[in-house]
């Protein structure tokens, strides 16, 4: 028996998403689907925070600067 997994997207998650509704739909709805089919899992690979690579150390920078303009964002 496999767990199923819920998906929940943070408030603010796709603040600084470019593009339409629609489009914003669709990609929920394809990350959604990734997850489903078990695809994202496939594809996940472990970050190595001890000796990160140049492109774990660009997506932890990213995260960071995003994390840090969320901080002083009220959400009503």
């Amino acid at each position: 028996m496999t767990k199923e997994l819920k998906i929940e997207f943070a408030p603010g998650a796709f603040d600084n998403f470019e593009g339409t509704q629609e489009e914003l739909d669709e990609l929920m709805a394809e990350i959604h689907r990734m997850f489903e089919s078990g695809e994202a899992l496939e594809k996940a690979r472990p970050i190595d925070f001890e000796n990160p690579s140049p492109e774990d150390m660009e997506l932890i920078e990213h995260l960071m600067s995003m994390e840090e303009r969320a901080e002083g964002r009220t959400l009503q």
